[in-house]
């Protein structure tokens, strides 16, 4: 049966678990064998060839510790993986008899180097996992899997771990749950593990968002754990230990995708209900914009630019201040906001760039 498959179709969630790097062959050993114990960890994982972002940091043992992590595989009868960014690191994998592969976020972005791993692979049935790129670009994650299904490899899993931002508050990478979402629209053959390790860069918020992904019907979790997480070489505020790992499996609370016909019969009353305010909020939004159009036309009769910044900021403010009135967050009324404002302005755009006809 492929991996995929076995993701899909196995008891959730499905979870990859070991080191972010290969530091030493008693290291992976170690928190191989005590990850193993736990019934839920599926596939092994280490990192041997780390892109970093500055050249000196620590980028991988590379090659000398692949033994490593097959050896920690047959002692535990499990499975294993590593990233892959090139042809090079595939042909070092694959002769050490690594199980299986996955494609990072810095390498998905690019398709250049996608293909080159993608053709290093014809011919050979081995599955391959792929990460969201560092941007929340979907169309790039999309034709990652275009292209490998197009040199045969066809045992294809998603991987989640966020996108990349300047200096968030909260997360290292934002997760973007709609990225992800989108992805299963069009892909719904495709099995999703989540990677709360490099979404939150804390250990302390693994469980919340392992939790969400478990919420959202994701099928796996891709957790960092290491013997001692704060002496780490690469990413040790992010890992956790064996027993932290236990610990956030033990309080992810799994929730049933299947409705009793009960339950179906009342959810189709409120989902009918709010299908209704549905209609009502876009019947809403286009009397709004038509509204926008007639202000486009004033501002195009007496030369006013379309961006009244003063204004702008008073409505958003004015919204903000009182977004509790309507039980919706900040951020919420501020992405929905933007959007109105954008789409006022392509009417308004329309509208001021029309040309006067010719009497």
């Amino acid at each position: 049966m492929k991996l995929a498959d076995k993701i899909s179709r196995g008891e959730r969630p499905f979870v990859v678990a070991g080191p972010c790097s290969a530091e030493s062959e008693q290291q992976v050993m170690s928190i191989c064998k005590e990850v193993a114990q736990n019934s839920s960890v599926k596939l092994l994982r280490a990192g041997i060839w780390k892109p970093r972002t500055r050249p000196n940091s620590f980028e991988g043992l590379g090659e000398i510790a692949l033994p490593w992590l097959v050896n920690a595989g047959k002692a535990t009868n499990l499975p294993t993986t590593t990233e892959v960014a090139n042809k090079k690191h595939v042909e070092a994998a694959l002769k050490a008899g690594i199980d299986v592969l996955w494609i990072g976020a810095r390498t998905t972005v690019n398709p250049f180097a996608v293909q080159e791993i993608a053709d290093a692979l014809k011919g050979i049935e081995i599955p391959v996992m792929i990460k969201n790129p560092i941007n929340p670009d979907l169309q790039l994650w999309l034709g990652a899997f275009e292209r490998f299904e197009q040199a045969g490899i066809t045992d294809l899993t998603a991987i989640h771990r966020g996108f990349s931002v300047y200096k968030h508050a909260k997360y290292r990478n934002v997760p973007s749950w709609q990225i992800p979402i989108a992805l299963k629209e069009e892909r719904p053959d495709l099995p999703i593990i989540c990677d709360p390790s490099h979404i939150t860069g804390r250990r302390d918020l693994l469980l919340e968002v392992s939790q969400k992904a478990m919420d959202l019907n994701f099928e796996g979790l891709m957790i960092e754990t290491h013997p001692n997480p704060d002496e780490a070489w690469s990413d040790a505020a992010q890992q956790v230990t064996g027993d932290g790992l236990k610990d956030i499996l033990s309080q992810l609370v799994l929730r049933s995708v299947e409705v009793s016909e009960d339950l179906q019969g009342m959810m189709k009353e409120l989902r009918t209900k709010i299908s209704v305010l549905d209609d009502r909020i876009f019947e809403i939004l286009g009397a709004r914009m038509e509204l926008s159009e007639e202000v486009g036309q004033l501002k195009r009769e007496n030369s006013l630019t379309i961006l009244q910044q003063d204004h702008w900021k008073q409505v958003i403010d004015s919204r903000i201040e009182n977004r509790g009135d309507y039980r919706l967050t900040q951020q919420f009324v501020r992405q929905l906001m933007d959007a109105i404002h954008q789409e006022s302005i392509r009417h308004q755009t329309k509208v001021m760039n029309t040309k006067k006809q010719s009497s």
